[in-house]
């Protein structure tokens, strides 16, 4: 049977001026690789604490809003705090592209370049490891057409087109939609704890760095960087 890895995207911000940074998720799943136990035990977590299971949105539950309105503080912690566990025993790795918006001077075409060389410059970097697989599926909700552009771009030039497929990824369908969101999040907050823009939702839900960094940052980048996928040879970048 042919070999297939997934790609689920995930974004953080937007062209517009509500944000100053813009990132994009990459998650990458050998999909021989079963992940079936590491979602039945986040199930059966949440049902031993009287949890819902909701799909995961990081935003929301920083925040209270949508399907987290009404629940506690402590609640939406717990919630975190049983994804982080999930993801952590996933057999995933993944990368983060951060931008900082200013750094284009308000030119789209310069952003929208850059985002389709992060791309392409990671896939050429390991283009054997890639081309081992029989299928590369693509999942993106298509939320941001400039996501959706770098990610066909980018994936359509340095691979062969007729090993993708592009699907939907509605973060309700998928649990490593949710996964993209939720590191997409993670990394989001580590830029603003280095550069002294964390809010004051990131202290009450992460401490302060050294507790974020410990607690969070450190073991998720750790169990991405290479465990599952060594030959791609994917390492987060090193804290700044």
């Amino acid at each position: 049977m042919p070999s297939v890895l997934s790609i689920f995207a995930d974004e953080s911000g937007e062209w517009g001026k509500r944000s100053e940074y813009y990132l994009i998720t990459l998650v990458f799943h050998d999909q021989s690789k079963d992940i079936s136990l590491a979602l039945e035990r986040y199930r059966q977590s949440l049902a031993d604490y009287g949890l819902p299971d909701v799909p995961f949105h990081a935003g929301p539950l920083l925040t209270g809003h949508d399907a987290y309105e009404g629940m506690s503080l402590s609640e939406r912690k717990r919630l975190l705090g049983l994804f982080v566990i999930m993801t952590r025993r996933l057999p995933i790795t993944y990368r983060t592209f951060v931008h900082r918006k200013s750094d284009f001077d308000d030119n789209r075409q310069r952003f929208e370049a850059q985002l389709k060389r992060d791309i392409v410059n990671l896939l050429l970097a390991h283009l054997s490891d890639f081309h081992s697989y029989g299928t590369v599926k693509v999942y993106y909700d298509g939320g941001q057409q400039i996501v959706t552009d770098a990610l066909r771009g980018g994936i359509e030039y340095a691979l062969s087109k007729d090993a993708i497929v592009y699907r939907d990824a509605s973060p309700r369908d998928y649990r490593l939609e949710q996964v993209a969101d939720f590191l997409c999040t993670l990394e989001l907050t580590c830029e603003k704890f280095r550069n002294g823009e964390q809010t004051e939702t990131d202290n009450k839900f992460f401490g302060d760095w050294k507790s974020f960094r410990v607690n969070y940052l450190k073991p998720i980048r750790r169990k991405g960087s290479a465990r599952v996928f060594a030959h791609f040879g994917l390492r987060p970048s090193p804290w700044r």
